[in-house]
C-alpha cells in the first residue's frame, strides 16, 4: 500500500483525537509528511498534536524557548508529535524544521494573535517579556553589523536591539539598511530580558529617518591620538541648523574644543600621562522640530601604568593598560580535563598588597585568545609573572581582561632533600610538604614567631624555612602563618632561594603560595 494512503488513516485518527471539525490538509514530501504545517496553540497555553509519517529517522529543530515538542525525534513510520506552550502575554510565532533523509519540512507555530503596542524605551523597560513593542528612537551605538545589534534611545531611556531583520524578513543582512549612528528609526519586535539587559529581538524595521548630520572625515584618519596629544579635527556633513558639540564629563579634563569653523570642529587633546584612554564625541543639530546627532569615537595612546594588585582592583573599568607583577596562584583548570589548564588562561596574581584575577592571557599584545599561553610558556603555580591589561569587571568583581604576557620567572619544584643539597644562590625553588614544627614566640609561647620560621617535610626529608613573607619581596615579620590560618600538620607550598646559616641549609624569606589544612585533607 502506498505511504500516503497509510498516512490518511493516521490523519483521520488525529482529527478525532484533536476534536477538530475542519478537515486537515496533509503536506507531503517524498521523505516525510505532516498532517499540518501550521500549528495553533491557545494564547492561554495548551498543546496541539500533528501527525508525522517518515521514511527514516527524523528530528525537529529550531525550537524557541517558549515552545516545547514531544517527541523531538523519531524513526521511520508514523508518529504523533505534540507542540506545547505556557500562557503567553502576547501573540507569538515560530518556524521549526522537521528533517528526514536530507529533506526539510517547515512547520509554522502560532500562539494567540500578535498585537503591537506603541511604547517609549521606558515603557519597554518596565513592560513584560514576550510582548511585542513598536518604538521610535535614535541609533546611538552599533555593536554588530552582521546580525544587527545596536542601541536605540529616546527621551525616556535606552533599549538594546538584538538582531535586525532585512526588508525580506531575513537575518544576517543588517548592512542592507545603511543604518548609521544618529539616524532616527522605528522598529517593532518582542521584548526579552537577558541577565539585566532589556532587548528587542529580531526587530522589523518600519521607518528610517536619516540624520541631518554625519561625520565625513577625521584627522588623524584612525581617530587615535599619540601620547603627546595635539589637535584632532572632525569634518561634518550638516543639513541642520547649527552645530552643538557634547564632550562626555569623564573626558573634559583632557579633551576640549579649540575652534568651530563652519562644519569643521577642531579639538585640543592634552598629553596623556596615564594609560590608554578613549571617549565618544557627540555632534548635534536641529531642523527646528527634532534634534539629530552623529558620534565619533576618539582614542589616545597612553603609558602603561605600573600598579599593585590592591590599587588595580580599585580602578575604574576602561581601556587604560596596567602592568601587574605577582605570583601565579589559583589557576583555573579545564572542565573536561582537570589535569589541564583552561585554554584561555584564568588565574590569580598575588603581590604584597593582595591578589588580582586575570581573565584570559594572550601571548602578546593583540594576540589570539584561547591559545593556552600558560602551558605554552611553561607557567606554573608559584611562578612570578608580569602581565599587561585593562581593568574590567564581571558581576561586580574586578578582573584584568585579556592581559598579555610580558615575562615570567619560572620556579623549580624540588624535594626537601634535593633543596638541602643545593648551592646557595638567588634561584627560586618551590617546596610542598607537611609542617612538622613551627617556631613559637619567645615572649609568648602561645603565639607563632612573627617572622614565620618552621620545618616542612616531604617523603625525602625535612627543610627549614627561615622567614615567611606574603609574596615576592614582601616585608618580613608580618606573622603570615597566623594571618593565613596555617597550623602544624597542614600541607604548605612555599617558594624561595637556597641559603645557609652556620652551614645548615634553609629557605630564607620564602613567600607563601598556598596551603591545605590538615582537616581538609
Amino acid at each position: 500500500m502506498k505511504a500516503k494512503y497509510i498516512f490518511a488513516s493516521l490523519v483521520a485518527a488525529l482529527v478525532v483525537l484533536a476534536g477538530c471539525e475542519k478537515e486537515e490538509t496533509v503536506h507531503y514530501l517524498d521523505e516525510v509528511s505532516v498532517s499540518s504545517s501550521y500549528v495553533a496553540i491557545p494564547v492561554d497555553g495548551g498543546s496541539t498534536p500533528i501527525g508525522v509519517l517518515a521514511t527514516g529517522s527524523w528530528t525537529i529543530t529550531g525550537m524557541p524557548d517558549w515552545l516545547s515538542v514531544s517527541p523531538a525525534s523519531g524513526s521511520a513510520g508514523s508518529s504523533n508529535v505534540t507542540f506545547s506552550a505556557s500562557k503567553a502575554v502576547d501573540g507569538r510565532t515560530a518556524e521549526v524544521l522537521l528533517t528526514c533523509n536530507g529533506a526539510t519540512q517547515h512547520i509554522n507555530v502560532i500562539q494567540g494573535l500578535s498585537t503591537v503596542s506603541n511604547a517609549t524605551c521606558a515603557e519597554i523597560n518596565a513592560g513584560p517579556d514576550s510582548k511585542t513593542y513598536r518604538v521610535t528612537g535614535v541609533v546611538t551605538k552599533i555593536v554588530n553589523t552582521q546580525y544587527g545589534n545596536w542601541y536605540l534611545e529616546d527621551s525616556t531611556g535606552q533599549v538594546y536591539i538584538y538582531g535586525t531583520l532585512d526588508a525580506k524578513g531575513q537575518t544576517k543582512n543588517f548592512l542592507s539598511w545603511g543604518l548609521e549612528v544618529g539616524d532616527e528609526i522605528t522598529v517593532e519586535g518582542p521584548k526579552t530580558t537577558y541577565g539585566s539587559t532589556v532587548e528587542l529581538v529580531d526587530v522589523t524595521v518600519l521607518k528610517i529617518n536619516k540624520s541631518l548630520m554625519k561625520v565625513t572625515e577625521v584627522d588623524p584618519e584612525n581617530a587615535e591620538m599619540p601620547i603627546e596629544g595635539g589637535n584632532f579635527t572632525a569634518t561634518l556633513d550638516n543639513k541642520g541648523n547649527g552645530v552643538y558639540v557634547e564632550i562626555p564629563a569623564d573626558a573634559k579634563d583632557w579633551l576640549s574644543i579649540a575652534a568651530i569653523a563652519g562644519n569643521v570642529v577642531t579639538f585640543n587633546v592634552a598629553p596623556n600621562a596615564g594609560g590608554d584612554r578613549a571617549t565618544t564625541i557627540t555632534f548635534k543639530t536641529t531642523d527646528g522640530k527634532k534634534d539629530y546627532t552623529a558620534q565619533q569615537a576618539l582614542k589616545q595612546k597612553g603609558s602603561i601604568v605600573e600598579i599593585t594588585a590592591a590599587d588595580f582592583n580599585k580602578k575604574e573599568d576602561g581601556s587604560a593598560l596596567f602592568r601587574l607583577k605577582g605570583v601565579v596562584t589559583g589557576i583555573v583548570m579545564d572542565k573536561k580535563d582537570p589535569t589541564k589548564y583552561n585554554k584561555y588562561g584564568n588565574f590569580y596574581l598575588n603581590d604584597d598588597t593582595g591578589k588580582a584575577y586575570v581573565y584570559g592571557l594572550l601571548p602578546e599584545a593583540g594576540g589570539a585568545t584561547g591559545t593556552d599561553v600558560l602551558t605554552n610558556k611553561g607557567i606554573k603555580e608559584g611562578d612570578v609573572l608580569t602581565v599587561v591589561g585593562p581593568k574590567g569587571s564581571y558581576n561586580g568583581s574586578p578582573q584584568m581582561v585579556n592581559a598579555y604576557y610580558v615575562e615570567h620567572t619560572p620556579v623549580t619544584a624540588i624535594s626537601c632533600a634535593d633543596f638541602n643539597a643545593l648551592e646557595d644562590g638567588a634561584a627560586l625553588y618551590k617546596i610542598t610538604g607537611v609542617i612538622t614544627e613551627i617556631v613559637m614566640d619567645k615572649s609568648d609561647a602561645t603565639k607563632y614567631n612573627k617572622y614565620g620560621n618552621f620545618y616542612v617535610k616531604d617523603e625525602t626529608g625535612t627543610a627549614y624555612v627561615y622567614g615567611l613573607v606574603p609574596t615576592l619581596s614582601g616585608a618580613s615579620g608580618q606573622d603570615i602563618l597566623t594571618k593565613m590560618g596555617v597550623k602544624a600538620g597542614d600541607t604548605i607550598t612555599v617558594v624561595g632561594p637556597k641559603s645557609s646559616y652556620n652551614n645548615s641549609p634553609q629557605m630564607k624569606n620564602a613567600f607563601y603560595v598556598s596551603h591545605v589544612s590538615a582537616e581538609a585533607e
